[in-house]
């Protein structure tokens, strides 16, 4: 060849144009886009006209995200938040004010207990805690001001599993609405809209996404009002990141083999505890002793959820030695990995209750919550015999 290298490569004004679109979702890490005009800007701004202009408001990344999430769940409308407690907090702030009043599942994750309760009380909004297994409770403490009653789908740790299309009839009786966190079910096993829920949430950051490496969260809904949403969102800074959007629309597509995986390897390891000395209780919906086990059949069609949660004889001393002794399965306080993980909740993520509070929903310092991933059943029962060997 003669000449120099640049010669022999194409100039921009000879490069073909083409139609074809890339296959991968870009990342776009840009914080603000370029306007034609101040109308332009302003029709964009006001949802008139499809576009972006601030990254808070809304980005590619996000609004792609979100339109898998509307296919996941039925949903007309969805909006990623920057984790599952901004979603929460974005169904708060959309959905209440002063003076109205708020049934909470008593069995929820313990920092949405803590925003329920202590936070939306200093915003003048009442609350009463029930449990989400006694129907008859849910409708005697309903009230004129009630506006939304809020449950897990299956609850944590407990894995209590509510019955979705009674609360939502209970609720739309009482003129209120009901919020259902879909965080250990996923949309997988369970579609709460098609069973009359008004809103659902997802932490993103667990099973949706899967890989340990995300923070998001969703909201969705089929309510023509959904500007409200979308504004608090914006208004409270909830919003998401386009890199941890494009991470998750990625971890989507591996969603449904994850969650088999995981549910067959959960029904497996919870028969197993169930056989072990050393074990006080098996907490899972797939066994036929679960206080919900036919509920949770018909709702979540033959598959029971990826976690299980047991209970140690000897309290939190157990705990302590179980947990040190089983290095192979990593002590996360969070859940939905690849890989299977132990939390403890009396020191995690029910922290904050007090003791009575924890005792109430039956959490110990014995108590253990497993979150199955995908390995292979052998490794999770040799990891947790080495612990229960200290027993």
């Amino acid at each position: 060849m003669h000449g120099h290298p640049e010669d022999q490569c194409p100039q921009p004004d000879a490069m073909p144009v083409t139609l074809t679109r890339p296959l991968a979702m870009p990342i776009y890490p840009t914080s603000v886009w370029q306007c034609d005009s101040l109308e332009q800007a302003e029709q964009m701004l006001e949802g008139n006209v499809a576009g972006y202009v601030y990254q808070r408001d809304a980005h590619p990344n996000a609004a792609a995200l979100a339109s898998k999430c509307c296919q996941l769940h039925g949903a007309q409308h969805a909006v990623i938040t920057s984790s599952g407690m901004a979603a929460l907090s974005a169904a708060v702030l959309s959905r209440l004010k002063a003076g109205d009043h708020v049934l909470v599942s008593r069995e929820l994750y313990g920092r949405s207990l803590q925003l329920l309760t202590e936070q939306c009380s200093r915003l003048g909004i009442d609350h009463t805690l029930f449990d989400p297994c006694q129907l008859e409770s849910v409708a005697a403490s309903c009230r004129s001001e009630t506006r939304l009653i809020v449950v897990e789908t299956i609850s944590n740790p407990r894995l209590k599993v509510a019955n979705l299309t009674s609360l939502a009839k209970l609720a739309h009786e009482h003129g209120a609405q009901l919020l259902v966190d879909n965080t250990f079910a996923s949309p997988v096993l369970c579609r709460p809209l098609e069973l009359g829920a008004d809103l659902v949430m997802e932490s993103v950051s667990k099973m949706m996404n899967g890989h340990s490496d995300v923070m998001l969260g969703l909201l969705c809904s089929n309510q023509s009002n959904w500007q409200d949403v979308t504004a608090a969102v914006s208004i409270w800074g909830l919003a998401s990141g386009p890199f941890d959007c494009w991470l998750a629309a990625r971890g989507l597509a591996t969603l449904p083999l994850r969650i088999a995986r995981a549910c067959e390897s959960a029904m497996h390891i919870s028969q197993w505890l169930n056989h072990q000395a050393g074990i006080e209780q098996v907490d899972y919906p797939g066994l036929e002793n679960h206080p919900q086990h036919t509920l949770a059949k018909q709702q979540f069609h033959g598959q029971f959820g990826t976690v299980v949660t047991f209970h140690l004889k000897g309290g939190r001393a157990a705990a302590e030695r179980f947990i040190q002794s089983t290095q192979a399965l990593p002590f996360c306080p969070s859940l939905g990995e690849t890989i299977t993980t132990l939390s403890h909740p009396e020191s995690t993520s029910h922290r904050g209750l007090s003791g009575v509070q924890r005792e109430v929903l039956g959490i110990g310092g014995g108590t253990i919550r497993l979150s199955l991933g995908i390995e292979s059943t052998q490794h999770i029962t040799d990891s947790l015999t080495a612990g229960l060997k200290t027993l």
